[in-house]
């Protein structure tokens, strides 16, 4: 991820491997990391069987949050593309019980219709 995209809170893609090693604590029996994207100190991973958002608090980041979302709870997405002035490609997800949807931004370099068929795979 290049030092612009970082700054900017844009998402690039991670190694799926060194994600479920890292965060394989959070993970359920028989749950594996299919897919992955770094944001600055925060993370998204897609597993077999929900979505985790990490968010890293705090200037020392000792703080975390793990937001956990079953598929299923899941009601409808939308994904938007990176154009020529606007380079960063968009996520929306709207989760039952919450009014706002969960917005999140990706660069250029990630594929965003890869995000969407991963979501589109696990969302019934």
């Amino acid at each position: 991820m290049g030092l612009f995209s970082g700054m900017m809170g844009n998402a690039s893609k991670c190694d799926a491997a060194d994600v479920e090693k890292e965060y394989g604590h959070l993970l359920a029996e028989n749950e594996s990391v299919d897919k992955a994207y770094k944001l600055i100190r925060d993370m998204i991973i897609f597993t077999n069987r929900r979505l985790i958002f990490i968010d890293v608090q705090g200037a020392t980041g000792k703080k975390v949050e793990y937001h956990s979302i079953p598929y299923s709870k899941i009601n409808h997405f939308s994904v938007e593309t990176a154009g020529h002035f606007d380079l960063d490609a968009e996520l929306k997800i709207w989760v039952s019980g919450m009014a706002q949807p969960i917005e999140k931004k990706f660069n250029k370099t990630v594929d965003i219709y890869e995000v969407q068929a991963e979501l589109a795979e696990h969302v019934s």
